[in-house]
């Protein structure tokens, strides 16, 4: 089957961390983009030879999927020095198109979960689809009492990406703890939840078990063989243990 590219168009962006920028697109073909949350999508470009490549982002868009599709598709980029991909973002201005394909994937919340407890395992960009999740994981905390604990890894405070968003979470859904694992160097002023290391490290602190708890590992490839194996040990089907590895390319 023929992959079916549409344009986005730049209509928004920030710097997240000194190297990650989120960037805010519209479709503009006027199409919206009818995705699952944890899906990413594929963006299409050509190296400076004219070889056609791609790379995939997941989706971070945060949107109630009970009103249907949504309009905005935002993703969280990564910048690689002497990246192809860097480049194209870096030389992107307001108004500007590129070309994506799909959505794609299968790292989403399966709604025929019916754990007590969600362990999300993320460093770096890979917590970009617990973001895209929120609503749905505010909607589970709701209807059936589902515990959530989000372990994110970084090296320092400055990279924390989406921090705001995730502790704010925190403070408005009681069933959502959110453990920040900084591995070179903690806040100044440190919150009770903050911890010192990686989330490697830190994932024996929350027990997993066998009963009631499914794991989502996104990120470095390191750590998630490192976490899935400890899951396994923990006593976790492999079903119940969902991965996703993020591999920079230049």
């Amino acid at each position: 089957m023929a992959i079916v590219h549409f344009p986005l168009r730049l209509v928004g962006s920030r710097m997240l961390a000194p190297s990650v920028r989120h960037l805010e697109f519209a479709r503009d073909d006027g199409q919206p983009l009818d995705f699952i949350p944890g899906q990413f999508i594929q963006v299409h470009f050509n190296y400076a030879d004219g070889t056609p490549t791609k790379r995939s982002y997941s989706l971070a868009t945060m949107h109630d999927h009970a009103l249907g599709p949504g309009e905005a598709v935002e993703m969280a980029v990564s910048y690689v020095a002497g990246g192809a991909a860097t480049a194209l973002f870096e030389a992107l201005d307001e108004g500007q198109q590129i070309q994506a394909s799909g959505p794609y994937g299968r790292f989403c919340l399966m709604p025929g979960d019916s754990n007590r407890r969600y362990l999300l395992i993320g460093t770096g960009t890979g917590v970009t689809p617990y973001r895209a999740m929120l609503p749905r994981l505010a909607e589970l905390i709701r209807e059936r009492g589902v515990e959530v604990v989000l372990l994110f890894g970084c090296r320092t405070p400055q990279e924390l990406i989406y921090g705001e968003d995730f502790r704010a979470f925190a403070a408005g859904n009681p069933g959502f703890r959110f453990v920040p694992c900084f591995s070179r160097e903690l806040p100044d002023d440190p919150a009770p939840d903050d911890r010192r290391g990686y989330v490697q490290d830190a994932l024996a602190e929350f027990a997993p078990a066998a009963e009631g708890d499914i794991a989502y590992l996104c990120g470095n490839p390191n750590m998630v063989d490192a976490c899935f194996e400890a899951l396994k040990t923990a006593g976790l089907p492999v079903p119940h243990i969902r991965r996703e590895k993020y591999v920079s390319a230049k």
